[in-house]
């Protein structure tokens, strides 16, 4: 008995751990059902299941992404256009770590000043941005622009370097002989000082704003300035707009008559003012809620500062607090009660603290850059990827199901029923695709919303592809009717629509999925190109077609890289991907093409 039992488990272990042996591919079948050796074919295709985890790492991420970031498509901005990809706009340069007197946010860079009166410069910075005046002395304040920056020295002498047009290098002579400079200020194509004898002066590309500040030259004590006007504090502590004609921002609050300003910020829509007993107040378009003045801020706040869209306030207890727009996180004001002083702009933050350490938040850079609107070349990329593969998809679907239903019907009965649909899929086939596809979308698609002209797109590619699946399912039918189970379903009173669906059709279904496989890639490709050339989805919505449609110039090709390469190599590479998994899948299925 006990002999028994050891030589069973000697077995057993022999057999655990003796080398398996190479199975033919009939004993291959016979120990596992089609799909698992299909599956098991496909995934020793080292180059195919390549493919399949590309494309599935690109699928999921052009569908869940974009639920959880959402895209505003009517959004643009001049001031981000043509950004390199990169994430350094708030690297903050380690020469200020302790260090810093004054920091100014630019366009895409920052500017900072260190207390021996250094300064440095971080972010996405142009050839002449780079380009810094030497032998600028002491330098005791600097101010950031949109592409250019300002410097001023203890000798009241102003500096500017970057972009050098509309006048901006131009600063005018009686700037610095009318008084010392106390503030400068560079705004969007602007510049601006004011001296000590509450005088303002400004140059640069005076066609952006109309201003009118006579009659209160000698009053100002501080001021602001966006890309469209200025605000300032007079003597009085009354705050006035400086806009030749009234606009939202000239509407200041009653509230703030007989008060003493001491601080005022001006986003592109909005104005604020903080008081000398530490209220808030906001005036002009009560865009993204800028009007909602966080409540701990009130009756304690000593500074407000701007940018585009977003206010941040610093509190009287060291703690500060950002509202208004949050596209780019510029509202997550860090935790804390140790910051001395704040600045803002465009959609960076810095906040200095006690020891001379600077924190930052809001937009870091473009991980992919921005196109020629300063839209966010990653974010439009994933969702110009759901957009092209859902109009893949749909179009494949619906020509499968016209390809399978005339092709299995045509295959089936045979005769004349045959000639006339293989007749008719032959004429969808000789169409010549992309002139009729473009006259048909310019007919209908300009008179109806985008919405419908996208589902057009979609029904247009669809009804036009069918063909070749038709034929290949056709030509199966023909071989599969006249085997012996069709029979055997014929002679049980089985009905010709079943015989041909339920019976024939899943032996038909393997040909059918790779067919499907590579026309998914084809209708991508379609879809891309009829919205390159400006027949497909039209802007703002972002397909992988339509970004590329500004990237047939030399400038662009060359300059701003970013704008083509990325939009081309995800559809390149999805495109690739999916035939890789289609070829696989037809080795796979088909035993033949397999070297035993």
């Amino acid at each position: 008995m006990n002999k028994k039992s050891n030589n069973s488990s000697a077995n057993r272990l022999g057999r655990l751990f003796k080398k398996k042996e190479k199975l033919s591919l009939l004993e291959e079948e016979q120990l596992q059902s089609p799909f698992k050796s299909i599956v098991k074919k496909f995934v020793s295709n080292k180059v195919s299941f390549f493919g399949m985890i590309t494309f599935s790492v690109i699928f999921v991420s052009v569908f869940v992404y974009p639920a959880f970031n959402p895209i505003d498509l009517s959004y643009q901005d001049t001031t981000q256009q043509n950004i390199a990809p990169g994430l350094s706009m708030l690297s903050v340069a380690s020469e200020l770590d302790g260090n810093v007197a004054q920091i100014s946010a630019g366009g895409s860079f920052g500017v900072g000043l260190s207390k021996d009166g250094e300064v440095y410069q971080w972010g996405e910075l142009s050839d002449k941005l780079q380009d810094i005046p030497e032998d600028m002395g002491n330098v005791v304040q600097v101010s950031a622009g949109m592409n250019h920056a300002l410097a001023l020295n203890d000798e009241g002498e102003i500096f500017t370097w970057g972009y050098d047009r509309q006048g901006l290098k131009r600063i005018p002579p009686n700037v610095t002989s009318s008084g010392a400079i106390v503030k400068i200020v560079a705004a969007q194509q602007m510049s601006f000082a004011l001296n000590e004898n509450g005088e303002l002066f400004y140059w640069g590309n005076e066609n952006l704003m109309s201003l009118k500040v006579g009659e209160h030259n000698g009053e100002i004590v501080d001021f602001v300035a966006n890309s469209t006007t200025a605000i300032a504090i007079l003597k009085d502590g009354s705050v006035v707009s400086l806009e030749a004609k009234s606009s939202a921002y000239s509407r200041i609050p009653e509230e703030l008559n007989g008060k003493t300003a001491i601080s005022v910020a001006s986003t592109d829509g909005a104005a604020a003012a903080v008081t000398d007993d530490g209220m808030i107040y906001v005036w002009g378009n009560n865009k993204y809620d800028i009007y909602d003045i966080p409540e701990e801020a009130q009756g304690k706040a000593v500074k407000v500062d701007a940018g585009r869209a977003h206010f941040t306030a610093l509190l009287d207890d060291g703690s500060v607090v950002s509202w208004g727009r949050d596209n780019v996180g510029q509202t997550d004001a860090p935790k804390g009660n140790s910051f001395v002083d704040i600045s803002v702009g465009y959609y960076q933050n810095y906040a200095t603290d006690e020891n001379g350490d600077v924190h930052t938040w809001g937009l870091k850079g473009y991980l992919m850059g921005t196109d020629g609107f300063g839209r966010d070349v990653f974010l439009r990329l994933m969702y110009g990827g759901r957009m092209t593969m859902t109009i893949g998809a749909i179009s494949v679907i619906i020509a499968t199901i016209i390809g399978i239903l005339i092709g299995g019907i045509a295959g089936y009965h045979g005769g004349k029923i045959d000639n006339l649909l293989m007749r008719f899929a032959e004429i969808i086939g000789s169409l010549p695709f992309l002139p009729f596809a473009m006259i048909l979308t310019v007919v209908i698609g300009n008179s109806i919303p985008e919405t419908w002209r996208i589902a057009l797109i979609m029904v247009v590619l669809g009804l036009l592809s069918w063909a070749p699946l038709a034929r290949i399912v056709r030509a199966q039918m023909l071989a599969e009717r006249e085997k012996e189970f069709v029979t055997a379903a014929k002679a049980i009173g089985v009905k010709e629509i079943g015989i041909i669906f339920r019976h024939i059709l899943p032996n038909v279904m393997t040909v059918v999925i790779v067919n499907i496989t590579l026309s998914f890639a084809s209708c991508m490709l379609i879809e891309s190109t009829l919205s390159f050339i400006g027949f497909g989805v039209a802007e703002p919505t972002p397909t992988w077609g339509n970004m590329l449609t500004g990237s047939q110039s030399s400038k662009i090709i060359g300059e701003f890289w970013w704008r083509w390469v990325f939009p081309a190599a995800a559809l390149s590479l999805s495109t690739v991907s999916i035939n890789l998994i289609g070829d696989g899948l037809r080795d796979a299925i088909d035993p033949r093409s397999n070297e035993r």
